[in-house]
């Protein structure tokens, strides 16, 4: 496993814990209501586990982690604040979840030469899997990008099939740089939620179904 820390591994597999509960969570609420659901709880354990997977990725100097993790955390954020509940957070801690990964990449940027060296020219990476991973934590990301647009356009958080299909891209994308990297909580957590995503899309076609024939 590249020589890391068991402790750093625990971290990042604490992060997948949390991104695997909440699709848990979805799952049931989603099974028991017959239709696809965009619960609250999801985007809370969402952010807990960016918040994690962000320090493993700088912790393991992997750019790709990064990356990912920076663009969907402030849609979490948003959708928090479509659920209701960012208004009622206390304002110490929304400037905190708003200013920390900015404040990291600050603090990661704050050398460029050191910055470049650790990221861009990491013997661990090499250039074309850097390419590769951060191409797949984009396209895994531009769900949430998707959810965001989709969510904002029907003002209300939801979870539309389209979200679960480029879940499902994605998602092989990131094993299949795991493996290249052979990091064991890429490749374990996104397995995970490849059963979730499909079972979504066939609850949302089905009740979708259902309602076109009830017409």
């Amino acid at each position: 496993m590249q020589g890391s820390p068991a402790w750093i591994y625990a971290i990042g597999f604490l992060a997948q814990a949390f991104f695997s509960a909440r699709l848990l969570y979805q799952w049931i609420v989603t099974e028991k209501a017959k239709r696809v659901l965009s619960p609250s709880a999801f985007w809370i354990l969402s952010i807990f586990g960016s918040y994690l997977l962000f320090i493993y990725g700088v912790l393991r100097n992997d750019f790709a982690i990064i990356l990912g993790q920076f663009i969907s955390y402030y849609i979490y954020l948003w959708n928090l604040d479509m659920k209701g509940l960012w208004k009622r957070l206390p304002v110490v801690l929304k400037t905190l979840l708003l200013l920390t990964p900015i404040a990291a990449a600050a603090f990661l940027m704050r050398d460029i030469s050191v910055f470049t060296a650790t990221f861009f020219q990491n013997k661990n990476i090499p250039v074309w899997l850097l390419i590769f991973g951060s191409a797949g934590q984009v396209l895994f990301t531009l769900r949430f990008i998707y959810q965001w647009a989709y969510s904002r356009q029907h003002q209300e958080s939801t979870l539309p099939t389209g979200f679960w299909i480029i879940s499902l891209v994605g998602s092989a994308s990131i094993i299949a740089y795991g493996i290249f990297r052979l990091d064991p909580v890429l490749i374990l957590g996104q397995s995970f939620g490849f059963v979730a995503y499909i079972r979504n899309i066939m609850i949302d076609y089905s009740s979708k179904k259902q309602l076109f024939d009830e017409k």
